[in-house]
């Protein structure tokens, strides 16, 4: 198989204690059957507590109950993780042996890369003075079997490539480096499905009013919310960058290449009007990509939502 990452992804590092926003924090974490079956063996403190926060969440998923505030029930007074300590990391719940990672499997080729929703990834990702840029290697792993239709894979793939050379371009300004985008992402749409926007008529800032709340530092910013141009900025660029290498290919399974182009874009205006800096988008990552209720109604109102049309992406783009 061939793994695609980031040139910066092996310079990740947890920095566990000392993270300003822990991942053990807010959400609700899935016990996968594999370590389930590895703690059936265990004895002692640790095979109890794992017994006493075992759960069902609404959809029937095995999960640990959260402790007060919203704390993993392993998350000690020292921010550390008692199972990692008591079992090794290697047996943790597969959420938590991957995070912030994301894996998107396309038949041959695996491509991951790390989320925003982590502080440090998010500084990785933010202060990056080169364009985002990629490596691949090939491993041992077997290709994972799918039903994609490889010409609409290819085709996406070299779609991509123009869409990273559109973004990338710093001989001319982030604001229109992006209406270029979104013009390419409509000629794309037009090749894959049909299209038809939406005429819902929520106001663009209460789409980042999620339903979930998760850390209310995000409901700050939002209620803060300054309406201003894009800046010609760096990361601007990697932040579109970020979008189109995570989702842009997703479309071989929906066929919706524009919304996952309205995505690039709607990440620099977040940053844009909520806080030039990686935590702005860092919050935004944790509360949305990592909350599936979020995500759900988010991606819905990409296609549906009026103010995310194309027209008028464009005009916040042109402000």
């Amino acid at each position: 198989m061939i793994l695609k990452t980031p040139s910066f992804y092996k310079d990740f590092k947890c920095i566990a204690g000392d993270c300003p926003d822990s991942c053990c924090q807010g959400w609700e974490v899935d016990a996968d059957r594999e370590s389930l079956e590895y703690y059936k063996n265990l004895t002692g403190d640790i095979k109890n507590k794992i017994d006493s926060v075992l759960d069902r969440d609404e959809f029937g998923n095995t999960i640990f109950r959260l402790a007060d505030k919203k704390r993993c029930p392993f998350l000690n007074n020292e921010n550390l993780c008692d199972m990692h300590i008591a079992i090794g990391g290697e047996h943790t719940p597969y959420t938590c042996r991957m995070f912030p990672r994301f894996i998107n499997d396309f038949g041959g080729t695996r491509e991951m890369g790390l989320s925003f929703s982590c502080p440090v990834a998010a500084d990785i990702m933010f202060y990056l003075k080169q364009s985002m840029s990629f490596v691949s290697e090939v491993n041992d792993l077997p290709p994972q079997l799918n039903e994609i239709d490889a010409e609409t894979y290819y085709f996406l793939v070299n779609a991509r490539k123009k869409a990273f050379s559109l973004v990338q371009d710093r001989t001319k300004p982030v604001n229109e480096r992006l209406t270029e985008l979104l013009d390419y992402g409509v000629q794309l749409q037009k090749e894959l499905d049909d299209y038809e926007e939406g005429s819902d008529e929520t106001d663009f800032f209460d789409v980042f009013r999620n339903p979930e709340l998760i850390n209310t530092q995000w409901t700050e910013k939002v209620n803060n919310a300054h309406i201003k141009s894009v800046s010609n900025e760096i990361f601007n660029e990697n932040i579109a960058s970020y979008f189109i290498f995570r989702y842009f290919l997703g479309a071989v399974n929906d066929y919706d290449v524009l919304s996952k182009i309205k995505m690039a874009v709607v990440g620099v205006l977040v940053v844009t009007y909520f806080g030039e800096d990686s935590w702005t988008i860092h919050l935004w990552s944790k509360e949305t990509e990592h909350s599936q209720y979020n995500m759900d109604r988010y991606v819905k109102l990409l296609k549906d939502a009026a103010c995310l049309s194309v027209k008028k992406l464009k005009r916040r783009l042109n402000y």
